[in-house]
This record gives structure tokens, sequence and C-alpha cells, in this order.
């Protein structure tokens, strides 16, 4: 079986492809929608602002592909900017919207909380917080160690809390790191960076739409 990287000119495709082929996928990186068509499931990486990604993926008609794919209901991940996208709009530069498979709103991290000013861009290492579990978690042990890597300024808020799997905090604010709708998933964090539990989670996620053997 085989998982589609779709190349928009913004993803970290280089970490990404390396990461599965870690885990022994066979992987294809492409725009073009007839060679993604082909693949079992898909990723959306991405990094960059929010409208800058949508206008690109709109120029390729790649935005189009993609909904049919999850019409289709092909397996999608988005990691990053790519799970950003997923969701019904950004206020990222100027209000633009997403594919709207998930609900809620990209916004920007204030930097300020009841315990006072914070870094804004969230960077560096969190604690996941699962409130539920997909089914490809389902009967799985998680390790004890939960920590994932971030890199953004933006995260989703008024989310649909059905679709919420795992979150983390800072200062105070729920960032959703793990959403999960029907056969599109999201990871804020990059899996791909995030060590051991990292990869646990990518290649579960692989086992769970059929690329890897279980």
């Amino acid at each position: 079986m085989i998982i589609g990287v779709i190349d928009y000119g913004m993803g970290n495709l280089f970490s990404v492809e390396q990461a599965l082929k870690r885990l022994n996928c066979e992987v294809v990186v492409s725009a073009d929608p007839v060679t993604l068509a082909a693949t079992d499931a898909l990723i959306l990486p991405g990094v960059g602002a929010f409208p800058d990604a949508m206008k690109r993926l709109s120029e390729t008609g790649l935005d189009q592909f993609i909904r049919q794919q999850v019409d289709a209901k092909k397996p999608l991940l988005g990691i990053c900017l790519g799970m950003q996208l997923l969701f019904e709009e950004s206020e990222e530069v100027t209000p633009t919207k997403g594919f709207s498979f998930f609900k809620g709103k990209i916004t920007r991290f204030s930097g300020d909380s009841e315990f006072g000013k914070y870094r804004v861009p969230h960077m560096g290492w969190n604690t996941l917080e699962f409130q539920t579990l997909p089914n490809w978690l389902e009967n799985k042990t998680l390790p004890e160690s939960k920590y994932v890597y971030f890199v953004h300024s933006f995260y989703g808020a008024n989310i649909d809390r059905e679709q919420l799997v795992a979150s983390a905090d800072y200062f105070g604010v729920e960032v959703p790191g793990v959403v999960q709708a029907g056969s599109v998933c999201g990871m804020q964090f990059h899996p791909e960076k995030s060590g051991e539990f990292g990869v646990f989670l990518l290649e579960q996620w692989l086992n769970g739409v059929g690329v890897l053997a279980c």
C-alpha cells in the first residue's frame, strides 16, 4: 500500500517523507492529482501562512482534489499548518476560508494570560492529554511519556469537542493537538520530529488506515 504526500510548495516534505520511509512505507511525494489518487492514504503537510497555502492549493486545483478524496473516504492526515487548513477559517494575515472538515477557527495566541505574558510562537515540547481515542488507537497501550514537539503561533479555537482527540495546555490555552472527523485526522505538532511518541502516533495512524500491516 502507498501513502501520498501532497506537494503544494509549502510543506516540510523531506522530514515527513523520511519518517514514513523509516516506518517502511512506500511513499509518493507529488503535486499531480492522478498520481496522488492512486495512493491509499494522503498526508497534507504545511509550513507558512494559511492564506498563502490555500491560494497555492486553489491555483493548482489540489483543493478540489482533496475534497473529492475526502468525499470518497480516503484517509487524510494534516500536519501543523496542514491540520489548520482543515478547519473552517483562519484569521492569520487576512480572514481566509479553509476546508471545513473540522469545526472551528484558527486564532493567534494572545500572548497574555492570568500568569502574565507568554512567548508566541508556542515552540517546544508539550504533553498531550487525551480526551478520547480514535479507532486507530483503540486497544493500544499509550506510552507513559506523551511529549510532542510544537512550532506554531495559531491554534484551533471554538472547536467541536466531539472532534477533539488530544490537547496540550499552553499558559491556560487548550491547544488541539490531535483531531479526528471520519477519515480525516489532524496533528498540530510534528509527529516526525516528536521522538518516540510522535513516531508511535504516526505508526498507529498508518496501521489504522491500512498502509502498514498491523
